[in-house]
């Protein structure tokens, strides 16, 4: 999300490189990032290792999820990108004005003519998941992957996304596991980034209780020894449900702490105090005896 934006090409170029060197191999776009710029960024970066990556990009996020939107912006996707074949493809968010029936058609003609590999969807509630992956069968396909947002201070995803997705047997490729930077304990000392220059971030994370959660994990950060960030990454991806985290960082320097977290495991007295610095979101039902029975 950032190649193109707050990272230039070559700040770009150096994030992708050292996260090849670490071993990943799953990278995330979109058609409305950085205005195209970030699809022929790592377009251009994924041409010598192409059949060795895993590319996802999405399209809807704007002009809705019809077949004329979805083809337009993922043929632009493919230009961009210079691929034959994108191996995700995400519907951005849901879109309540178009049948459902139209857009799975149209992704299962996708994925048929070899163009796409899989179906996802992002930003969609659990039931909006379900109600996709229904009209999916009908037409000869299914969800095979969801990108909800997920964190220590973000954690609804818990109630209904993630147990539906171990149930039905869909991945999961949570973003923002930092919090947008919240949980890198950044802000603290004066550090700079979405929160203070975004309005729609700083609402999002800008609750007094988020602030404190975040304020206590760098303090249990500097008990252990380990980077906030690492911590943060490394405890979204040990929820059962997660298959990888998406991270995102502006330098390598910054990125770094995040892939230090794919060699963390954490132990479960160390997980359950992080656990501890937010709320449990509430469970979906109101049988709160049998829930916690």
């Amino acid at each position: 999300m950032q190649f193109g934006g707050t990272a230039d090409a070559a700040a770009s170029q150096a994030m992708f490189e050292a996260c090849k060197e670490a071993g990943i191999n799953f990278f995330d776009t979109a058609h409305t990032y950085t205005g195209g710029s970030s699809e022929r960024m790592l377009g251009q970066f994924a041409k010598l290792d192409r059949e060795k990556l895993i590319v996802a990009t999405k399209a809807g996020y704007t002009g809705g999820s019809g077949r004329n939107n979805i083809i337009r912006q993922f043929d632009e996707s493919r230009i961009r990108l210079g691929l034959d074949t994108v191996d995700i493809l995400y519907l951005h968010r849901w879109d309540p004005e178009t049948p459902l029936q139209e857009t799975f058609e149209t992704l299962e003609a996708l994925q048929r003519s070899g163009k796409i590999r899989y179906i996802g969807v992002s930003n969609f509630a659990a039931w909006q998941v379900m109600k996709a992956q229904a009209a999916a069968n009908i037409v000869g396909t299914r969800i095979d992957i969801i990108q909800p947002m997920y964190s220590l201070v973000k954690r609804q995803a818990e109630v209904e996304l993630f147990p539906m997705a171990l149930s039905e047997e869909i991945a999961v490729a949570p973003y923002s596991p930092l919090g947008s930077g919240l949980l890198t304990g950044k802000y603290f000392s004066g550090g700079a980034g979405r929160l203070s220059t975004d309005k729609r971030y700083a609402a999002r994370y800008g609750q007094k209780w988020m602030l404190d959660a975040a304020r206590a994990l760098s303090e249990l950060a500097a008990e252990l020894s380990i980077d906030t960030a690492t911590l943060s990454v490394a405890w979204a991806a040990q929820n059962a449900a997660v298959t990888a985290p998406i991270i995102s960082a502006r330098n390598v320097e910054q990125l770094k702490p995040s892939l230090d977290a794919k060699d963390v495991m954490l132990s479960a007295a160390v997980y359950a105090r992080m656990e501890a610095l937010s709320p449990r979101p509430a469970p979906a039902t109101d049988r709160l005896e049998e829930a916690s029975s």
